[in-house]
């Protein structure tokens, strides 16, 4: 069993920056990959970013590619989704999700973990 707990959402205007946390709990989470994922009002969830702990991650998202960041602190079992150059766009509930093995763009359904989700709202 996995336990996630997302953090960090909140308003910020275009332009702006966030950071969103993570924190993992479980006996093997080492052996899950992260993802985060999104969902804005009326749309289906859309794959954000995703990892394994030893950094081996990928941006799924073209319209986020040059301004988010995936990490990881082992350490902490916590996975980072850092967020530069905000847009309206990005308005949405993030979510954090975990699968056994490697990091993948999927869909949801290729997730069994999922943490609560934290909104975030970008304002013009």
């Amino acid at each position: 069993q996995v336990q996630l707990v997302e953090s960090g959402g909140g308003l910020v205007q275009a332009g702006g920056s966030l950071r969103l946390s993570c924190t993992a709990s479980g006996r093997t989470i080492s052996s899950y990959a992260m993802g985060w994922f999104r969902q804005a009002p009326g749309k289906e969830h859309e794959a954000v970013a995703s990892t394994t702990w030893s950094g081996l991650s990928t941006l799924c998202a073209n319209s986020v590619k040059g301004r988010f960041t995936i990490s990881t602190d082992s350490a902490k079992n916590t996975v980072y989704l850092q967020m530069n150059s905000l847009k309206p766009d990005d308005t949405a509930v993030y979510y954090c999700a975990a699968r056994w093995g490697s990091a993948v763009c999927g869909n949801q359904h290729v997730y069994d973990y999922w943490g609560q989700g934290t909104q975030v709202t970008v304002s013009s």
